[in-house]
């Protein structure tokens, strides 16, 4: 049997980190464009998937002595042109600042050149029992070097 890639956890240039997205039929509504709560989707793979690359996986956050976990406390989302069903897209995320237990992120989607929605998010970390708690040391390390100066 050949041996398959790895599915792709996407690249940086620069800060950015870029995801590359295809367009489903699933993804799309009975007017064959991109269903709006299919975008949070694409924004939570890039947001994920950047830390993936900084070695930062959802499971071992889970698996530490002190477990955590990222809950979305706001997303400011202006959605500025439609995605259709086999449309190439970019999930373009950078992840600005930590403040407290609180992650500052920007996200946009793009085709082409053609900004098709964007995304101030701010996500924070928690425990288990769900309350807010600082980014463990070893996450914000990871991400020192990421964060805008």
């Amino acid at each position: 049997m050949t041996a398959l890639p790895e599915p792709t956890a996407g690249a940086f240039e620069g800060r950015t980190h870029l995801l590359p997205v295809r367009v489903y039929y699933e993804d799309t509504d009975f007017t064959g464009l991109v269903y709006h709560a299919n975008y949070l989707r694409y924004f939570e793979r890039g947001r994920s998937d950047f830390l993936r690359l900084i070695s930062i996986g959802h499971a071992e956050l889970l698996d530490q002595a002190e477990p955590i976990a990222f809950v979305v406390t706001r997303m400011d989302t202006r959605f500025r042109a439609a995605a259709r069903i086999d449309d190439a897209l970019i999930v373009r995320t950078l992840y600005e600042a930590i403040q407290g237990p609180r992650l500052i992120i920007r996200q946009t989607i793009t085709r082409g050149d053609q900004v098709l929605t964007q995304a101030d998010v701010e996500a924070a970390c928690i425990d288990l029992k769900g309350r807010p708690r600082r980014p463990p040391e070893a996450l914000r390390n990871a991400l020192a070097s990421w964060l805008l100066p």
